[in-house]
C-alpha cells in the first residue's frame, strides 16, 4: 500500500451532530494522498455509528474506538499509528476548506526545515456547513512565529489550523495528557521552545465553530490552562502583559459566541488591571473589546454575535 503524504488525526467524543460535516470536508481535500485516522474517545452517542458507516465507505478511514481518555491521549494515539512524515489534527466540530491540505503540503515541500505550519481561521455559527458563512476571520502572527506570539492571542488559535512534522511532534513530547484545556498552545509553545520553526499560510482554511455550551466553564478553564502554560515560561511584568493580551483574546472570544456580558466585562477588567498598555496594543482591537464590554449588556446574544463577528 502507498505511504500516504499526510496523516489527519481526528479525535471523536460525543459529536454526532456535527462530524459528518468534518469528515466530508476532509475527503473533500483536493490533495487525496492522506489517511485519516479517527478516535472514538468513549462515546455515549450515535458518533460510534455514523463513524463505522464513513470508515466502510472509504478505505483511507481507520477507526479505532476505545474507553474515553482525553482529547491529548486520543491524538498522540492518532501520530502513534500515522504512516506520514507530516500530520494534520482537526476537532470534530471544525471544518476544513477543500484546498486545506494542499496548502500545508506545498509549504512543507518547500521549506522542509519548518516544524509546524497554521493558516487563518473563519468563525463559523454551530450550523454552518462551509467557510463562506463567516463573518470574521482571524489575521497570521508575524512570518515566523516566536513564543510570546502563541502565549499571546496565539494565532494558531485550535489544533484543527495545525500541521506539524511527525519527527518535530515526537522530539517536542507530544501532547500533555495532563492537560485538557491550552494542551494545543502548550504544545506549539513547546514545539518553539525546542527550536522549532513556525509558519503562516496566508489563506482561510479551517472553519472554528463556536460551541453554545458550557461558555464561562470553559473560558475559565482556557484561562486556567493558559496560566499553567504560560507560568512554565515566563514570570513577572513579562508574564502580566501577556496576560493582559490572552483576556483581551478571550474578551473578544465571548463577544463573537454571544456569551455572558458579564464575562466580557471581567475579562477586559483583568487584562486593564493587569497591564492597560498591552491591553490597549493595536489600538483599534483594544478599543473595539473595551466598547463590545460597554455595550454587550443591551444586545441579545444573537445580536452581540453578528456585531462582533
Amino acid at each position: 500500500m502507498t505511504i500516504p503524504e499526510i496523516s489527519i488525526v481526528l479525535p471523536v467524543h460525543n459529536a454526532a451532530a456535527t462530524v459528518d460535516a468534518t469528515i466530508r470536508s476532509i475527503l473533500d481535500q483536493t490533495f487525496p494522498s492522506f489517511e485519516l485516522i479517527v478516535i472514538d474517545d468513549g462515546s455515549s452517542d450515535e458518533s460510534l455509528i455514523r463513524l463505522l458507516q464513513h470508515a466502510g465507505n472509504d478505505e483511507r478511514i481507520r477507526l479505532i474506538s476505545r474507553d474515553n481518555g482525553g482529547v491529548s491521549s486520543a491524538r498522540n494515539l492518532g501520530v502513534e499509528m500515522a504512516k506520514a512524515a507530516l500530520i494534520a489534527f482537526i476537532d470534530a466540530d471544525d471544518i476544513w476548506h477543500p484546498r486545506k491540505l494542499a496548502h500545508h503540503v506545498a509549504l512543507h515541500r518547500d521549506e522542509p526545515c519548518v516544524a509546524a505550519s497554521y493558516a487563518r481561521i473563519a468563525f463559523i455559527e454551530q450550523q454552518a456547513n462551509d467557510l463562506g458563512s463567516a463573518k470574521t476571520v482571524s489575521s497570521l502572527g508575524p512570518c515566523q512565529l516566536a513564543l510570546t506570539d502563541v502565549l499571546g492571542e496565539n494565532p494558531v488559535c485550535t489544533a484543527s489550523n495545525m500541521v506539524v512534522r511527525r519527527d518535530w511532534f515526537q522530539h517536542a513530547g507530544g501532547f500533555d495528557e495532563q492537560l485538557s484545556f491550552a494542551e494545543d498552545q502548550e504544545f506549539i509553545a513547546r514545539v518553539l521552545a525546542r527550536g522549532g520553526q513556525i509558519e503562516g499560510i496566508d489563506a482561510v482554511l479551517t472553519g472554528y465553530r463556536f460551541s453554545p455550551d458550557g461558555l464561562s466553564a470553559n473560558f475559565a478553564k482556557m484561562h486556567d490552562g493558559w496560566r499553567t502554560v504560560a507560568g512554565q515560561y515566563l514570570e513577572g511584568p513579562a508574564l502580566a502583559s501577556l496576560e493582559a493580551l490572552y483576556c483581551r483574546y478571550l474578551a473578544r472570544r465571548v463577544l463573537r459566541g454571544g456569551g455572558s456580558p458579564r464575562l466580557v466585562l471581567h475579562y477586559v477588567v483583568r487584562g486593564l488591571q493587569l497591564d492597560a498598555a498591552s491591553f490597549l496594543r493595536e489600538r483599534r482591537r483594544g478599543l473595539a473589546t473595551l466598547l463590545g464590554a460597554i455595550v454587550a449588556p443591551f444586545m441579545p446574544a444573537p445580536v452581540r454575535r453578528r456585531v462582533f463577528s
